[in-house]
């Protein structure tokens, strides 16, 4: 079986800790065995690996979220990249057309789609991996996983089953309860309570937005539809294609779908009333709570004291983006609240590490002041690129590493300060985990005045570095002694 992963979303409903660049995937609120926090995609990743399922995983995605994929990931994931978000259609139609045109999947393999942050028990993998043989075992098109409800919700989509009386079209009585699977009837999008209490009592079950399907048929469905089956004619076409659901364009148009009930543990932590439930503590970063203020979490990313008094059933969350207080009730409407309101991210993760904005402010005399504090990991480099439109200077507050400037290979250490005009080349790569404070001034601070040259710290180093390791030069730099 292959698995696709579905990482997407806006980062509105987890604000202040979300953002464009930083979903709630991504968020490192949970622990793992070795008692290191981490986030619902390394979760996930870990238990798609231990399932047996990782070397055959891909993940497709936009482009803001690749780097911070492959800082929490590392190399080891396939990334199929979106050129925008267009909806689950789209992004699955792409990442059939990669699996098929680009890495060979035959058309009679199975392949599992997933959303990239469900919270779940290792038993879920399992059961997904049942999807295969209930999918090849029933001649369906298409096989869902459904998760037996808890409660009547009025916040998920149900599966309906077919009455289990009149012969179906593949063959034996509908829902036979001596076969794992039941056939699909139709679906129901989010019904109030009382609409979801009488599909409970159906045995409809909660759509957690697992698909499966034969290769084959969705490249069928992309020819049906007038569409390229090859990836780099898809990829062209990207733009064209509808914003839509998978689950409206294919799932609900399908002759033949099957669900597999699952009922172990499953949640959607979509929400801050819904992510602390399963949070490791009721305190994450600097923070002190009072006896009296039960049911509060408090999740702060400043190095600022957040103190809580007389507070309770409140999620407090401190980044530098913002500041959320909100009661647990009333977080769900943070997303309606933040809906046309549009920031630069304040932190983001990048695959050579992260950074966060300390200051930014606008002078008639030099244009934008950008200040940022960058932590590059040890054995990680930046990019060899140039700006057009800004003039940075690093101080090396931290570490050990060697940059790139203008073809010289240099060595750089805590005390240093480096100047870097605009169009002059630069890379940057740390010995040992290196931690700069970046002051960037000009007239268009953002990653649009990037031209990137090369990635890879030995490429940089073979087919730009002129003269091997020099002294610094002068007029391209300027360090202050240590």
């Amino acid at each position: 079986m292959h698995v696709i992963l579905l990482s997407g979303g806006s980062g509105k409903r987890l604000w202040p800790l979300s953002n464009d660049a930083r979903s709630k995937q991504f968020l490192k609120l949970f622990r793992n065995d070795a008692g290191e926090h981490e986030s619902m995609v390394q979760r996930v990743w870990g238990q798609l690996s231990q399932a047996g399922l990782g070397h055959q995983a891909y993940i497709a995605t936009g482009r803001a979220q690749v780097e911070v994929i492959q800082s929490q990931l590392g190399e080891e994931p396939a990334i199929i990249v979106e050129p925008e978000r267009r909806d689950t259609f789209p992004a699955i139609a792409l990442s059939a057309a990669c699996l098929y045109a680009v890495h060979g999947v035959p058309l009679d393999a199975v392949v599992a789609v997933l959303p990239v942050d469900p919270f779940v028990g290792d038993h879920f993998f399992a059961k997904v991996m049942e999807l295969e043989e209930a999918l090849l075992s029933s001649n369906a098109d298409i096989g869902l996983l459904g998760v037996s409800p808890a409660y009547p919700s009025a916040k998920y989509g149900y599966i309906v089953p077919i009455a289990d009386t009149p012969v179906d079209a593949i063959g034996g009585k509908n829902n036979d309860p001596s076969l794992p699977y039941r056939l699909v009837s139709h679906f129901e999008e989010k019904p109030d309570e009382e609409r979801a209490l009488q599909l409970m009592e159906q045995q409809a079950l909660w759509n957690c937005g697992v698909f499966a399907f034969r290769l084959g048929y969705m490249v069928q469905e992309l020819e049906a539809r007038g569409l390229p089956t090859d990836y780099d004619r898809l990829l062209e076409q990207y733009q064209q294609l509808r914003k839509i659901s998978f689950d409206y364009e294919v799932v609900e148009k399908a002759e033949r779908v099957i669900v597999l009930p699952y009922a172990g543990d499953w949640k959607d932590l979509g929400t801050w009333n819904t992510l602390t439930e399963e949070m490791s503590s009721s305190l994450i970063g600097h923070a002190i709570k009072c006896d009296e203020s039960l049911n509060t979490h408090v999740v702060n990313e400043l190095d600022l004291p957040v103190i809580v008094l007389g507070v309770s059933n409140a999620v407090i969350a401190v980044s530098p983006d913002g500041i959320l207080v909100a009661d647990k009730a009333a977080s769900p409407r943070i997303k309606e609240v933040m809906q046309h309101r549009e920031y630069r991210p304040m932190y983001e993760e990048r695959r050579w590490g992260r950074y966060r904005v300390l200051d930014y402010t606008k002078h008639p005399e030099c244009g934008e002041v950008l200040t940022k504090r960058i932590r590059i990991s040890a054995g990680r480099n930046l990019s060899y690129q140039y700006h057009t439109q800004r003039r940075e200077v690093w101080t090396v507050i931290a570490g050990q590493g060697e940059m790139v400037l203008d073809g010289s290979l240099h060595t750089i250490a805590a005390g240093d300060v480096v100047i870097v005009p605009p169009l002059m080349k630069h890379s940057i790569r740390a010995t040992a985990e290196l931690e700069i404070i970046e002051v960037q001034t000009g007239t268009e601070l953002t990653e649009e005045d990037i031209v990137r040259l090369a990635l890879d710290w030995e490429t940089i180093v073979r087919e730009h570095v002129a003269d091997g390791l020099n002294e610094m030069k002068a007029m391209a730099a300027v360090e202050v002694p240590r």
